[in-house]
């Protein structure tokens, strides 16, 4: 046995098509969306009356480019993209933050791993002999993926 679904001509396994839509369910969904609304926008109001100030903040200047010093396993020590050496740290730093002050100035210091110890604390002492002394060690991320 088998049925005609579509097409013309009567008979017994004649069905029409159905044209309207069935508007029930979006109505029940729109009902409970918005009882949910309904009780979840109080909740959201604040019940206390505060008068605030004003604020008429100037807007702050962009944050100076940070400095980095990077100290290679060879003992090379280089300021951005320049070497330099452990004597010259001081002078070199002064220059490239000649309107900052040099005790606020924070240095980014990268070491690679297998860098000496002692070659790492002469780069700090000549930082701190110089009035460097907001100093950050830089790491890589090694967050889980």
């Amino acid at each position: 046995m088998a049925a005609k679904l579509s097409g013309g001509g009567g008979g017994k396994y004649h069905v029409e098509q159905n044209s309207e839509i069935n508007v029930t369910p979006f109505v029940d969904i729109m009902l409970v969306l918005l009882i949910i609304f309904m009780v979840a926008a109080p909740l959201a109001t604040v019940s206390i009356e505060v008068k605030l100030p004003t604020a008429a903040a100037e807007p702050q200047e962009n944050p100076p480019t940070p400095v980095f010093i990077s100290i290679q396993n060879d003992g090379g020590v280089f300021i951005g993209d320049n070497r330099t050496t452990v004597g010259e740290i001081g002078d070199n730093l002064r220059y490239l933050i000649r309107t900052r002050n040099p005790e606020e100035e924070r240095i980014f210091i990268r070491a690679d791993q297998t860098t000496r110890y002692g070659d790492f604390m002469q780069v700090m002492n000549a930082l701190q002999d110089n009035g460097f002394y907001s100093v950050a060690l830089v790491g890589e991320d090694n967050a889980p993926e």
